[in-house]
């Protein structure tokens, strides 16, 4: 925001000079580039960001004289699925008052919101005559099919602009009800993909010949340290996937909880632990019973327990999109004998599962009669408008959801929620919020999740959007950039959600982050350890960032693997045979003991940048009387900046939160060299 401040400073400046205004005032092309807005400058739109239901906000253009119209557009968004749908229908048209400033026009309107939505907004202008529109940036905001990251918008001839979609500027309107648990801002998570963790009871392990995989056989690895096997590459596997095991289970994960509460997290989320024929568990079979590869059901309340003890919570997490085709409500391969919905590959109106699916009797073909969610026939896809479904899921007094949560699960994560209608998720909140008020609902979405931050649904999300952009900027990509995306998110998301983001780095889903970085697993040493330097930026920024930063298991020392299922590889335990990487792991430590440390980098407010430029971002943080300068550079020399400081810390002493090192500001400017490929974090109080 500094950067374009100056901007406008100086185009204030130049129209102070003798006959610049005259000279603009009869040349278009210079009214149009002075048009300005800027959505996360105070003097532009006012208040910041995300507002309750019913609030006002007032919006000013900026230009050089000559703008003869100028009108605020304002739409309300209709989005479905993931992305498939989005849709804008116009509210208003709002004409813009004129007052004159210093040389420039300001054009004002004030708007009074209404109910929780995301509403979309634009300006149409005439300058000489002649349409114009101004609108959203075109930045590419990750994952996300609408471009923009907001801020500085552009202008354009409505002509040209008519050609391409209509780029609007976002504004995420919430309930004045909507809480988010207070603890969430405090969560260091340890993220497990439990088949993988660590084997702690080897009597459950899957056995080839004896356990099946839909119709077919399992592979069991008799060596804890192997690669996870993919079918068609010459490792050995059959040609089946997702049916090797490694024997990782609940049991394992107790075993270790001393271990995951020194790493310093507080929290552990865990992809899906219910019975079901994969090693991912996304297959639903059985939503009351724990995998009897993983334990039994008293193993997780035991692990909940055992976790409370160390002030460890622990989020599970399911689909109530789809099942697995082997399981007891659909049935397909006739393992259960449940009176599945198709029942060994046929339509089964009798079953008490009949109206959770939807069939089409007229196909002959048996994989034409079900729809599998995106083509997926192993994951057959769930009626969510079914009312029997809707009130085993959530609504009947003893419903899985609210089962869980007994048990001791602190919350829930819930895959492929954009696949999920919105009433569907409106009332499975207000189920689990009646249940246990202080449970933590996270979906998963990769895009701009705004939408489900309305406080009808989420308290938060898997934030891919941060992790797509931490990873770009640690490996060597333009701050600009990260700072667009990460500044998108503070204006669009209210700061109670925005404070509980999942902040991410590596997921089971995406290659890991060494993988990223360059190594790729084939044991060169040399682009191991500047991977591994790049690692260590990474989660700096992860710990010294609003939210909630998650750990993938391993990554913490030194796990690499590329897109699923080398993601999915074990943990190297060193009574395995495992070489973990002691030193990156006392780092993680040492970072994550930081955090906990300084209350100001969990609650501390943010604002836009201190300063930015290719490789450093700056950033400004303050909670009550204390304050925090975090500063990261990801370029491989050491960069010395100046920074600017606001009048309170104009004579401030900074103590340096990893080496205590002093620090001193002097008429209020404070000289600082951020290190290579890692950061800084100063304290004052």
């Amino acid at each position: 925001m500094i950067l374009r401040i100056k901007r406008l400073a100086a185009l204030a400046a130049a129209c102070l000079l003798p006959g610049l205004g005259a000279q603009a005032a009869g040349n278009p092309e210079q009214i149009v580039q002075s048009l300005r807005f800027d959505s996360r400058a105070l003097q532009h739109k006012k208040p910041f960001g995300a507002v309750t239901a019913g609030s006002e906000v007032r919006f000013t253009l900026q230009a050089l004289p000559g703008v003869e119209q100028a009108t605020l557009v304002v739409a309300q968004r209709r989005l479905e699925g993931n992305q498939d749908l989005i849709e804008y229908r116009e509210l208003a048209r709002l004409p813009m008052q004129k007052q004159t400033r210093r040389g420039l026009e300001q054009w004002s309107v004030p708007y009074r919101f209404g109910a929780p939505a995301i509403y979309g907004y634009h300006f149409e202008l005439r300058i000489a005559g002649r349409p114009y529109v101004y609108q959203n940036n075109a930045d590419p905001v990750h994952w996300t099919k609408e471009a923009g990251s907001m801020g500085l918008g552009v202008a354009q001839a409505q002509s040209a602009q008519a050609a391409q979609p209509l780029r609007r500027y976002r504004q995420t309107v919430y309930a004045a009800d909507f809480k988010v648990p207070d603890w969430a801002r405090d969560t260091v998570y340890y993220y497990i993909f439990p088949e993988r963790f660590r084997n702690g009871d080897r009597r459950n392990d899957p056995q080839p010949g004896r356990d099946r995989y839909q119709d077919k056989g399992v592979e069991l690895h008799a060596n804890w340290l192997d690669k996870p096997f993919k079918p068609g590459t010459g490792d050995g596997s059959d040609a089946v996937y997702n049916n090797d095991f490694f024997g990782g289970d609940l049991a394992g994960i107790i075993e270790k909880l001393d271990y995951i509460r020194s790493l310093g997290a507080n929290a552990i989320y865990m992809t899906p632990i219910f019975r079901a024929a994969s090693n991912h568990k996304y297959d639903t079979a059985d939503y009351t019973q724990v995998d009897p590869a993983f334990g039994t059901n008293a193993d997780f309340a035991r692990l909940c327990a055992e976790a409370a003890k160390r002030g460890i919570r622990v989020i599970p997490d399911t689909s109530l999109n789809h099942v697995g085709s082997d399981s007891i409500y659909f049935d397909r391969f006739g393992n259960f004998k449940s009176g599945g919905a198709f029942e060994s590959a046929k339509i089964n109106p009798a079953s008490p599962y009949a109206g959770w699916f939807s069939f089409d009797a007229s196909q002959a073909e048996p994989d034409r009669q079900f729809k599998g969610w995106v083509g997926v026939l192993d994951l057959p896809e769930i009626n969510k408008a079914s009312p029997a479904f809707r009130a085993f899921a959530y609504g009947n007094p003893d419903s899985v959801m609210k089962q869980w949560l007994d048990r001791g699960a602190a919350g829930w994560r819930m895959d492929v929620a954009p696949w999920v209608p919105d009433d569907f998720w409106r009332a499975w909140r207000a189920a689990i919020k009646a249940h246990k008020p202080d449970a933590l609902t996270i979906a998963e979405t990769w895009f701009d999740a705004s939408k489900f931050f309305l406080g009808d649904s989420f308290d938060s999300t898997m934030n891919y959007i941060f992790r797509n952009a931490l990873l770009d900027y640690a490996a060597g990509g333009d701050a600009r950039k990260l700072a667009a995306q990460l500044e998108l998110m503070r204006e669009a998301y209210p700061p109670q959600a925005f404070y509980a983001l999942m902040n991410l780095i590596s997921s089971h889903d995406q290659a890991r982050a060494l993988h990223h970085f360059g190594y790729l697993d084939d044991g060169d040493q040399a682009k191991l350890k500047v991977a591994k330097q790049r690692l260590r930026l990474a989660m700096f920024f992860q710990m010294m960032y609003p939210g909630a930063p998650a750990i993938y298991y391993g990554d913490e020392v030194g796990v690499a693997g590329g897109d699923d299922p080398y993601n999915r590889a074990t943990y190297p335990w060193a009574d395995q045979g495992g070489r973990p990487d002691e030193a990156l792991l006392a780092e993680v430590q040492r970072l994550t003991a930081m955090r906990h440390a300084l209350p100001v980098l969990r609650h501390g407010s943010l604002g836009a940048p201190l300063y930015l430029d290719e490789h450093v971002i700056v950033l400004l943080r303050q909670d009550g009387r204390r304050w925090a300068i975090t500063a990261t550079n990801n370029a491989a020399t050491p960069q010395t900046i100046t920074l600017q400081l606001p009048p309170a810390l104009a004579g401030a002493t900074f103590s340096d939160a990893l080496s205590q090192e002093p620090i001193q500001a002097r008429q209020g400017r404070l000289q600082l060299t951020v290190p290579a490929l890692f950061g800084r974090v100063l304290t004052w109080n």
